[in-house]
């Protein structure tokens, strides 16, 4: 039981620090981007940026804990590939405090810029908004069922391809390969798939940051927002992620000469 705990410790702390590394990339890119009012930065860098970010905590994480990084990767893999799930929770918690202390940190690095930015005053929305540079927020137009839809389309995309990659009986690349194909899958869906919300597709990467926000200076209005927002960037994920590979196992998994999920 001792070294089993010792075993689930070392997954925790690398699912931690592969997301911290992946979320104090992605804040970093997006603060330098609208803290320069895009002199320094602009769409195609964030979504760069977000790509190597997950490729560095992938290879970060993945000899220890498989790098989930995703609570919504964490429950499609106990969902279709026998995840035990008492570590489910555990890893959702660690990925989400992970998250929380990304944010931290560059929020510390880019604290003069803010003050700069926005002279103390942290707003959600408008001219000196910078929530949106931790946390996702739709745009004016997009509604909740329309950013539910969103999201479970974006996290199906991304379970589709880690699953996918993950296949060695279809895909068969070489390991070192796996992180940068999961992340160069992440730049394929923010670009095509970043518009109407920002691609959370992560319910850790959006809820740990934006808890961050709200502790931080910007107050609730992080989770009031946009009719109570937050919790899409949540559900929404989890149920693109066990539809997403359902429609994997449907149509590939069960398709293979041996049959059956591994």
């Amino acid at each position: 039981m001792r070294a089993m705990s010792r075993g689930l410790l070392r997954e925790l702390a690398a699912e931690f620090l592969g997301t911290f590394v992946l979320i104090a990339f992605g804040v970093g890119v997006v603060a330098q981007t609208v803290l320069s009012a895009g002199a320094s930065g602009g769409y195609l860098t964030i979504n760069l940026c977000w790509g190597l970010a997950v490729t560095l905590g992938v290879f970060m994480a993945g000899g220890v804990s498989g790098a989930h990084l995703n609570p919504a990767v964490t429950v499609a893999l106990a969902v279709h590939r026998g995840l035990p799930w008492g570590k489910v929770l555990p890893y959702a918690l660690a990925q989400t405090a992970g998250a929380f202390a990304g944010a931290g940190l560059g929020f510390a690095t880019y604290h003069e810029a803010f003050a700069a930015f926005d002279g103390g005053l942290r707003a959600v929305g408008g001219a000196t908004g910078t929530a949106g540079i931790f946390a996702t927020y739709p745009q004016p137009f997009v509604s909740t069922l329309g950013g539910l839809v969103d999201q479970i389309v974006g996290t199906a995309l991304l379970i589709l391809g880690v699953f996918a990659i993950g296949d060695t009986k279809n895909v068969n690349a070489p390991p070192w390969m796996g992180p940068l194909l999961v992340g160069g899958l992440v730049v394929a869906i923010g670009m095509a798939y970043g518009f109407n919300a920002g691609y959370a597709i992560n319910p850790a990467r959006d809820f740990g940051p934006r808890l961050f926000t709200a502790v931080a200076g910007w107050g609730g209005a992080v989770f009031s927002a946009n009719g109570g927002w937050w919790w899409v960037p949540i559900v929404g994920p989890l149920l693109g992620a066990i539809g997403g590979g359902a429609v994997y196992d449907l149509c590939i998994t069960r398709l293979h000469p041996t049959g059956g999920a591994r």
